[in-house]
Order: structure tokens, then C-alpha cells, then sequence
């Protein structure tokens, strides 16, 4: 007698979620249909998806940076599972890796309250990230070549758009892969992985009135652009003046 044959389900790649820490998720396949021998049982079938969670880390993290969740608020993982239309498992998972960033505290019982953050400890983070990339900036200046300064000029655009706009999640993501991209011609990919942190860290929540927070974008972008010029020029005093302003303002 014939043997049936199992389908096959063709599925993308399975991307991993950077934070989950955790292989893909193997499913036992569903009985092939027909007959088959103990001897040569069906091949598992992988199921290959996208993370939720980090569909849901991604929201979240965009939701604290554009300010729609307050500081010193408290949020439950059921009351965000219904707005963002998942299970509030996802949620608390994600909430679980922003109280690590120090982006959210959790509230035994009652969810996450989001911290608020004062002028304090702002200064701290940019101090510490003027003190990670100022020197790396200033000896990239001197040691690469302008033809590959030149190849950031979409990234250092993409944050003017952002700024022009107003729209600070977007911006937030522009700002960081700016300055993920100039720190990767050091070669060093626990420098960039650090700062990138800090950086991230520095973003949230907003503390200023949204007026304010767009002018800040909008001059925060320019120096970008400037720093940009002053690079691919390798007009060295310019560049060592753009980089220490640029970690003095709230939004570098």
C-alpha cells in the first residue's frame, strides 16, 4: 500500500529576538497523514516566526520615547496587552527587559510604573557617553579616510527628516544608528554595543515640553549634518568643537 506523505510548510527564517536570549521554538509536528513505519518517523517541522515580544519591546520602547507613557505612571501588562492587541504575557516579558534598562520599576501586583528621570541624572549619561565616544570620534577623524564619512550621509539625513516632522520615536532610531555607524569604523564591537546602551538609556522618557523637545531634535540633527561636513573635510578643530557640544544638549 502507498504511504502518505506529510505537507511541508515553507516558512521565512526564524528571526531570534535580540533580548530573549533563546533558541527557536520547535513545535512536534502534527501526524502525517497515512501510513508510516516506527522506523522512519515524520521530520519535526520548526516553526519559524517573529517575535512577539520584540514586536512588543519595539512598541513599548517607541511608546516611552514619544511620551505616551507617563513617567510615574503605572501600567499593568493586561491594560498594554489589550492596546497593543496580544496576551499580556509578551508584555510583561518586555516590561521585564525595560525595568533592566532602568526605563521602567515594577510594582508587585500592580504592573510597571514608568521612572522618571531628572536633570541629574541626564548630565550623568551624557557625561559618560562624552566620555566613550569623544575620544574615539576624535581618532576616527584623524584616521578615516573622507570617501567613508561620505557613506554616512543617509544616516546623518534620516535624523533631519525625523527632527523636521516632529516625530521622536523615528528620530530616536535615526540619532542612535548615526552614531552606531560612525563608532563601527573603530572596529570595536563592544564599544559600539555599550554606547549604543547609554545612548538608548539617554532617550527616555522625554522631560520637556513637546515644543521644546522638537527645537532640540531639529538642532541636534543640524549638528549631525555639520559634523558630517567637518569629518569628510577633516577640518580636525571643527570636528573636536561639534563633538563636545554635541553631548552637552538633552537629545545627542
Amino acid at each position: 500500500m502507498e504511504q502518505g506523505r506529510a505537507r511541508e510548510d515553507v516558512r521565512p527564517p526564524y528571526v531570534c529576538d535580540a533580548y530573549a536570549g533563546t533558541p527557536p521554538v520547535v513545535r512536534v509536528p502534527e501526524q502525517a497523514r497515512g501510513e508510516h513505519t516506527h522506523s522512519e518517523p515524520p521530520a519535526p517541522r520548526v516553526v519559524q516566526r517573529h517575535s512577539v515580544r520584540g514586536q512588543i519591546l519595539d512598541a513599548l520602547r517607541a511608546a516611552l520615547v514619544d511620551g505616551e507613557l507617563v513617567p510615574g505612571q503605572v501600567y499593568s501588562a493586561p491594560a498594554l496587552g489589550a492596546r497593543f492587541g496580544v496576551s499580556a504575557t509578551p508584555v510583561r516579558e518586555a516590561m521585564q527587559r525595560l525595568a533592566v534598562e532602568g526605563a521602567v520599576e515594577v510594582v508587585p501586583n500592580r504592573g510597571f510604573r514608568v521612572s522618571e528621570r531628572g536633570p541629574r541624572e541626564l548630565a550623568e549619561l551624557a557625561e559618560v557617553r562624552a566620555l566613550i565616544e569623544v575620544p574615539v570620534m576624535l581618532r576616527l577623524a584623524r584616521t578615516v579616510p573622507a570617501a567613508r564619512w561620505g557613506v554616512l550621509r543617509p544616516l546623518a539625513d534620516a535624523t533631519v527628516a525625523a527632527a523636521a516632522v516632529g516625530d521622536r520615536a523615528s528620530y530616536a532610531e535615526s540619532d542612535r544608528a548615526f552614531h552606531r555607524a560612525v563608532l563601527a569604523l573603530s572596529g570595536n564591537e563592544q564599544l559600539v554595543t555599550v554606547a549604543d546602551e547609554l545612548h538608548r538609556r539617554s532617550q527616555w522618557p522625554p522631560v520637556s515640553h513637546p515644543a521644546t523637545r522638537r527645537a532640540g531634535l531639529l538642532a541636534d540633527a543640524a549638528e549631525h549634518t555639520a559634523l558630517l561636513d567637518a569629518l569628510i573635510a577633516q577640518d580636525l578643530a571643527v570636528v573636536q568643537s561639534l563633538v563636545r557640544e554635541h553631548f552637552t544638549g538633552a537629545d545627542g
